[in-house]
């Protein structure tokens, strides 16, 4: 029984196995994360050995009982799973985040005295009861709420878009396959929830090695990867440079000063559209990439972004360049906004100079 339980899950622990070790060795994720990832495995591989359980026994109508227990521990185990990583990501009402997993798991035990969910007969047949469908049901709303989690802590870039597709692929394949395949799906259900996890475990590292930590935006590692992404794509550049940092941090400190990036990069974000993206390459130094956009739309984001700020109580100087023909490149278009950038900020200093002799 082991040895067949090992030849039919050989896939899945070698799955388990690599996560293990890339866990193990990663520098991107802190000792809290990893502790939890290294749960969420050891979950999977047990609700392996659970779902192997219940199918070998189908045949044995000497352990109905137990098979009902596993059955219950079966269906109630991926909410709780997913459950766990989207209580990782969001912070308002994460405590709550597992009350439907919970009522759910409670339900598919009382299933095993009154088959409201699920039975067996005395043949030892599965029959589903009148809320068959509640696990699925259940398990698609927690994954479907994992992937919004995943879009809005995102910058909705190509490179972080990619698996969260995938990811959206996975678990519609697991809530879709048991309709499908029937039995013959236990042997793929703990590798999907393996092959998922290792995915949300991927968008991390992207995260953690394109999301400058500080202000949320992409950091200057993400900036050059893009450019050189469908570059033909790049119409317009934004040059942004916070004023006055220097100062606050002199006369506030450095934590008034992360404040102060903070608030800029809250504005910048406000003020993206579709296809516009904000990096921050340097200290308070910042590029917004427009892919696609028009004139009037770069101008029309230049304007959001001035409003933005403004309504802050920090400043920034702005400079632009619209690419006027697909031989020009990138460096180019940033030299120029760059250029307009800085008399853009000449003039700030020129402003507050006048205001001190007046």
């Amino acid at each position: 029984m082991v040895l067949n339980f090992f030849l039919e899950n050989w896939a899945l622990i070698l799955i388990l196995m690599a996560f293990t070790v890339v866990l193990k060795t990663t520098v991107f994720l802190d000792a809290r994360t990893i502790k939890r990832m290294s749960v969420l495995i050891v979950l999977v591989f047990l609700l392996s050995i659970v779902v192997y359980i219940e199918f070998v026994l189908t045949d044995n109508v000497n352990f109905r009982n137990l098979r009902l227990v596993l059955i219950a521990i079966r269906y109630s185990a991926t909410p709780f799973i997913v459950a766990q990583v989207i209580h990782a990501m969001v912070k308002k009402f994460r405590m709550f985040v597992f009350i439907p997993a919970i009522v759910h798991a409670l339900i598919n035990f009382i299933s095993i005295f009154n088959g409201v969910v699920f039975s067996i007969d005395s043949d030892n047949v599965f029959h589903r009861g009148p809320l068959g469908l509640l696990p699925f049901i259940v398990a698609g709303l927690y994954s479907g709420f994992l992937v919004y989690a995943l879009i809005k802590k995102s910058n909705k870039t190509f490179i972080e878009v990619v698996p969260i597709a995938f990811l959206c692929f996975a678990l519609l394949t697991g809530l879709l396959l048991p309709f499908i395949f029937g039995k013959a799906y236990s042997h793929l259900f703990c590798t999907i929830i393996a092959i998922a996890l290792f995915v949300y475990y991927v968008f991390l590292i992207l995260q953690m090695t394109t999301i400058d930590p500080l202000t949320g935006l992409l950091n200057r590692q993400a900036f050059y990867a893009d450019i050189g992404n469908r570059p033909e794509e790049i119409t317009a550049l934004l040059s942004l440079d916070m004023n006055g940092l220097k100062t606050i941090n002199d006369t506030d400190g450095h934590s008034a000063g992360d404040e102060a990036l903070t608030t800029l990069a809250e504005c910048f974000n406000r003020a993206m559209k579709r296809g516009q993206s904000t990096y921050r390459i340097g200290g308070d130094e910042f590029v917004t990439v427009c892919r696609k956009s028009s004139r009037s739309d770069v101008m029309h984001l230049v304007e959001r972004i001035r409003n933005a700020v403004s309504a802050s109580k920090y400043g920034c100087s702005v400079g632009y360049c619209c690419r006027s023909n697909e031989a020009e490149t990138i460096d180019e278009i940033l030299k120029e906004s760059d250029k307009m950038m800085y008399a853009d900020k000449a003039r700030h200093y020129a402003d507050i100079e006048l205001d001190r002799r007046g």
